[in-house]
């Protein structure tokens, strides 16, 4: 039996990983004043077309319902969460919310993603402000800080600013034109520059294109883009500098400006930024921006909105690549008894342990106690339930790193069963 094509199963391990991510994402949200909500997995074909036009139909899962609607499966949050906050007519500005869940692309199957997989996502919507692009970025870094990354770069650029160079090389503002200069722009990262030109020579003059593709690799703080470029002449420039000092003022070291991020998508209009891991080839882990062309799309001229996704199995992959192991906060108890007479009270144990809320386990088949030692590998603490102890009124308390043993009276353990977690070793 064979799934779809790109799809997979989530076993323990990647499951674990993901409420890893999960756990710190909801914290910080939480802690910056995000308010978490799941938009619906369904969407109107129409609402998805709203952000990137029909061809979106190349890229999605959407088929007729048994109303004879035409539905998708949501492709991200940003969507649901806009088309929920353009409704909402008396909606208290700015308003700040996040998600965390699975979504559906029908695109090629990568590294590190497939056809439904998991981001974090967060937006803000109101009044456009440079403070909302930094308090967006400086989360984003926070949260890779919390899941102990290394290497990470957040690189931020304008879409304003390429846009105005690319009208003033082509000597044109007509708008296909920049939308297909974006793209070629978009893909140098994953093509090499000679493909690109020529791909778009038919279209496009080498020269122009080639000094856009130049451009487009500048990178560097401040003052090292000022030293290489005549910015006087680009639009926004002074505005990226001030998104560059907000973050600065915020303890937000780990960013710089790349004339090369421009996000592909059509709908962003301002602020755009990626996150990356500086050692690996994954390509980007997080990525985002401004794109208030969206909320008026959905009919609200008085709503600005910036935000930012994640991709939570790249970031995994990124986390294994550095040798990462998500810190396992729980600790687990093994109950195991030495025959079948004792079976009864090591049921009764495990029952008491779990409603003072340890996660305990214990073989339910009856195995003998050196297999059931065999399958209580995952166990932090080991108890014993053996007649000898049981006569005494004890139990055998083992310590399963080290395998030092001890007893535990019954008592005790009724009268306080997190005490088994505290005790001093024999």
């Amino acid at each position: 039996m064979d799934l779809p094509r790109g799809m997979k199963d989530f076993d323990e391990t990647e499951t674990a990983n993901i409420e890893h991510i999960r756990y710190h994402f909801k914290q910080l949200s939480n802690l910056y004043g995000f308010s978490f909500m799941d938009p619906s997995p369904i969407e109107l074909l129409s609402v998805l077309e709203t952000k990137s036009g029909p061809a979106i139909k190349n890229e999605i899962y959407y088929f007729k319902d048994k109303g004879d609607r035409e539905v998708a499966l949501r492709f991200d949050f940003t969507v649901g969460l806009t088309r929920y906050v353009a409704s909402q007519k008396s909606i208290k500005l700015p308003a700040k919310i996040s998600s965390f869940g699975g979504v559906f692309r029908y695109d090629e199957p990568q590294r590190g993603r497939y056809r439904y997989f998991h981001q974090w996502d967060i937006e803000i919507y109101g009044k456009t402000t440079l403070e909302s692009e930094a308090e967006i970025i400086e989360l984003t870094s926070r949260l890779f800080d919390s899941l102990l990354l290394k290497n990470i770069t957040i690189d931020i650029n304008h879409r304003n600013l390429v846009e105005s160079y690319i009208n003033k090389i082509f000597d044109s503002k007509d708008p296909q034109l920049v939308t297909d200069i974006l793209r070629a722009v978009d893909k140098i990262s994953k093509k090499s520059k000679d493909k690109i030109l020529t791909e778009f020579k038919d279209r496009y003059e080498t020269e122009k294109l080639e000094k856009i593709l130049e451009f487009s690799q500048i990178k560097g703080t401040i003052s090292e883009v000022e030293k290489s470029f005549d910015v006087s002449q680009l639009e926004s420039w002074n505005e990226l500098k001030l998104l560059i000092e907000s973050l600065e003022n915020r303890g937000v070291s780990n960013v710089r400006i790349n004339f090369g991020i421009v996000r592909g998508l059509d709908y962003y209009s301002g602020i755009v930024f990626e996150v990356f891991d500086k050692n690996s080839t994954l390509g980007a882990l997080a990525g985002g921006g401004r794109y208030d062309s969206l909320t008026k799309a959905f009919g609200r001229d008085d709503i600005g909105a910036t935000g930012v996704a994640g991709g939570v199995e790249r970031i995994i992959l990124t986390m294994q690549e550095q040798g990462i192991i998500p810190e396992v906060k729980q600790i687990r108890v093994a109950v195991l008894y030495i025959n079948d007479e004792m079976q009864k009270v090591a049921h009764s144990i495990t029952s008491l342990l779990r409603l003072a809320n340890i996660p305990t386990d214990i073989d339910l088949a009856g195995r003998n106690l050196k297999k059931q030692m065999e399958i209580a590998t995952n166990a932090r603490f080991s108890i014993i339930v053996g007649p000898q102890e049981l006569e005494q009124g004890n139990v055998v308390l083992r310590d399963m790193i080290d395998g030092t043993e001890g007893t535990i009276s019954l008592e005790k353990l009724t009268e306080d069963p997190n005490s088994i977690l505290n005790l001093e070793k024999p």
